[in-house]
């Protein structure tokens, strides 16, 4: 090498230099390579084919289009099958009511009751659907209880007679209200003549209704 041509640019070093000419070198390489992989994968000259083809596809003999095959045949994915649309039938008046459209709510008249005073309670419920809907609210159905602790105290379902069911129409947004005093005394299945009084204490009451529950109304006797 003419030491003139290293010195012609004097910012550049002899290593950089000699770096510069081989990367140019090796990008020759390359392109040489490819050409010669080109041709050589086009087998000569192209032959004409007949109007129909043959009922069985060629085998490929190039590794690397025979890879690429595979792979695009492996990663293919067929389209998922459209599924029709499922759509909810428009509700008719006078239907049962569905629970998720009934809204419940109990509150009692005051937190502390005085000897004497039986406690007094107000249970609504609220239709929240589209249209006017039926439930019953009978007393094993809209059951209100009264519990201290883990003792159950009294309940509407205790000792009903007859078919127990009263079955109400519930316009949207109107709601059905049911009042309710408790006389203070115990409640059981097997409907005693005398049932015992409830002593005084803190007490809780709740409205039940399928799967709904009203919130806790907490309440003391005296």
């Amino acid at each position: 090498m003419d030491p003139e041509t290293m010195r012609g640019d004097p910012g550049i070093g002899g290593d950089v230099y000699w770096r510069r000419r081989m990367s140019l070198l090796i990008a020759v390489l390359v392109v040489v390579a490819v050409v010669a992989w080109a041709c050589s994968s086009s087998g000569g000259p192209e032959k004409s084919s007949n109007a129909e083809s043959s009922p069985s596809a060629a085998p490929v003999t190039d590794p690397l289009l025979a890879g690429l095959r595979t792979l695009a045949m492996g990663t293919a994915t067929p389209s998922p099958t459209p599924t029709p649309s499922k759509t909810k039938r428009a509700k008719r008046a006078g239907e049962p009511c569905d629970e998720d459209d009934l809204v419940l709510h109990l509150e009692g008249k005051q937190e502390i009751y005085p000897r004497g005073t039986r406690p007094h309670f107000i249970v609504t419920v609220v239709n929240t659907g589209p249209v006017m809907c039926k439930t019953d609210v009978g007393p094993r159905a809209l059951e209100i209880r009264i519990t201290s602790g883990d003792d159950r105290i009294w309940s509407t379902a205790d000792c009903v007679s007859g078919a127990g069911t009263d079955m109400r129409q519930l316009e949207r947004g109107v709601p059905y209200v049911r009042t309710l005093d408790w006389n203070r005394r115990r409640s059981s299945e097997n409907c005693r003549a005398d049932p015992p009084a409830a002593l005084p204490g803190t007490y809780v009451a709740m409205a039940r209704m399928g799967k709904h529950k009203s919130p806790k109304g907490v309440f003391h006797l005296r």
